[in-house]
């Protein structure tokens, strides 16, 4: 026998008999699989080969040393802690280490909940979720699992998880109440988990992948998932053990305990998925749309909006085409970020809409627009420039009237940056706010970018009291003159994002519009 402590290797080695020693057959595994003692086997290098599920249990992520006190007995250390073990030798010049059950630590109930509880809470889906409760089940309550929850014509979906780390999902048909009514009762109960033995004639009655499985286990027993009504969640959790309960005599408190965590982690995943399917539908209806085609315009925008729950923001654009050719465009920004300012901004964008339809005046559409959110009691103001868009003569005219935001910028094709003033007062403040319109007109390769204030007050990554501004905008166009609405805005976008980094941003959305051929 090795005198010394022997190596051995981090990842224990699961029961594959390969390599293993001589005279080890499928039947010595079978045996060695089910015992509650810790087998450890050494080879006749002093190195452990072979581990048992109770000794891989045992040793976690540690690597075991054992060292030889006699003949007959030792110590494996793990993790700097020694347990008493019985050596036995084996053919071949191999080793049988063995820690008694009563010598291996037992885990605590509330240990469990304790572990259980975290990797419930980020579960994410309900696919996600109902794995995470086979695996954590099948690690501590069973060495079968199965997750059974209702889905669609008539079926359920399962989720498995056997000892070592044996996973599955599918779905089969629903068992009828009168062929399985332990599991039936189960299944459909809410509020306190209900548990229940299940009869090995009614688990016969179960899909074979369900019954099969569970085949040869000496207890099989069923718990209800539901957490309550109000949640909407129905389910069960199918335990088949073969060996005694982990937890002796609080094993079921650990079942019902765990159980009752489970039923809310699915209730909370049903609800987020209802979220997230609501907030993708108010994306859907809130997110601007690409522009139209237009003969003698092409239109080029960029819109990211500030992180958050929504992936829209208080920016927004808009382009409409008209039957005469010409188009209806808006930029604006709605005062704050996130949902309220979101919400408010599908309120503006549907209103300018239907107003467009019957008035073409940007000064009306703003008056009107000032007036409509004054009277709708709202605390947020907003800037807007809007106007119209009318190819004509190999160019293209741009009527636009502005509500307090920051000046359209020209860029023409020679290299110039030129502002349009277009005076006008803040949206949705004053009865007697007050605005202007004015005329430009591009030519063949000339630029018109309206933009938001996300882009000018962009902070840098190194020094987040220095903002983008006006100067560094104008620089960036100017290098771009010459050049499509589509190169400006790139060339644009990535001028903020470096200077931005992995920095929070607010709100951006940029419309440009270009005479084209």
């Amino acid at each position: 026998m090795v005198s010394r402590p022997a190596p051995a290797s981090a990842a224990l080695p699961p029961m594959t008999g390969d390599g293993g020693p001589p005279g080890f057959d499928a039947f010595g595994r079978a045996v060695l699989e089910d015992v509650r003692d810790a087998v450890f086997l050494q080879d006749t290098e002093g190195a452990v080969r072979w581990a048992n599920p109770a000794a891989r249990a045992l040793a976690g992520d540690a690597a075991p040393r054992l060292h030889p006190l006699a003949e007959t007995s030792g110590h494996v250390e793990l993790a700097g802690h020694r347990r008493p073990a019985r050596i036995r030798a084996l053919p071949g010049g191999w080793h049988a280490w063995t820690v008694p059950a009563e010598e291996i630590p037992q885990r605590h109930v509330g240990d469990f909940l304790a572990e259980a509880g975290p990797r419930l809470a980020v579960a994410r889906g309900r696919h996600g979720t109902a794995r995470v409760i086979a695996e954590l089940a099948a690690s501590a309550l069973a060495e079968t699992v199965f997750v059974l929850l209702p889905t669609t014509r008539g079926r359920w979906e399962w989720w498995s998880c056997e000892r070592p780390a044996a996973q599955g999902h599918g779905r089969i048909r629903r068992v009828p109440p009168q062929v399985a009514p332990v599991l039936a009762a189960t299944f459909g109960a809410t509020g306190r988990p209900q548990f229940a033995p299940v009869p090995a004639a009614e688990v016969a009655t179960l899909p074979p992948v369900v019954a099969d499985r569970l085949a040869g286990h000496a207890d099989i027993s069923v718990v209800s998932l539901g957490p309550n009504v109000g949640a909407g969640v129905t389910g069960a959790l199918l335990l088949g053990r073969r060996a005694d309960p982990e937890f002796g005599a609080g094993q079921l408190r650990a079942v019902v305990e765990f159980a009752k965590a489970a039923g809310t982690a699915l209730a909370n995943a049903q609800r987020y998925a209802r979220q997230e399917e609501a907030t993708r539908g108010l994306e859907t209806t809130l997110r601007p749309v690409d522009p139209p085609e237009l003969d003698g315009a092409r239109f080029e925008t960029w819109y990211e909006p500030a992180g958050g729950v929504l992936a829209v923001g208080g920016d927004f654009f808009d382009v409409l085409a008209h039957e005469d050719g010409s188009a209806f465009l808006v930029l604006g920004d709605i005062c704050g970020k996130g949902p309220e300012a979101a919400a408010l901004t599908g309120r503006v964008r549907h209103a300018l809409t239907a107003l467009a339809m019957v008035e073409r005046d940007g000064r009306t559409l703003l008056r009107l627009l000032n007036e409509l959110l004054i009277a709708g009691g709202s605390s947020r103001f907003a800037t807007l420039v809007l106007g119209t868009a009318r190819p004509s003569d190999g160019g293209v005219g741009l009527t636009l009237a502005s509500g307090g935001h920051p000046a359209p910028l020209i860029v023409r094709r020679s290299g110039v940056v030129e502002e349009v003033t277009v005076p006008g007062t803040l949206v949705g403040i004053s009865p007697q706010a007050r605005f202007a319109e004015a005329e430009v007109r591009l030519e063949r390769g000339d630029v018109c970018l309206l933009y938001t204030d996300g882009i000018t007050e962009a902070r840098n990554r190194h020094d987040q009291t220095e903002l983008f501004g006006d100067d560094r905008l104008r620089s960036v166009l100017a290098a771009a003159a010459g050049e499509p609405a589509r190169e400006v805005v790139r060339r644009l976008r990535q001028a903020v994002r470096d200077w931005l980094g992995s920095s929070a941003h607010d709100d951006i959305a940029v419309l440009a519009v270009e005479c084209a051929d």
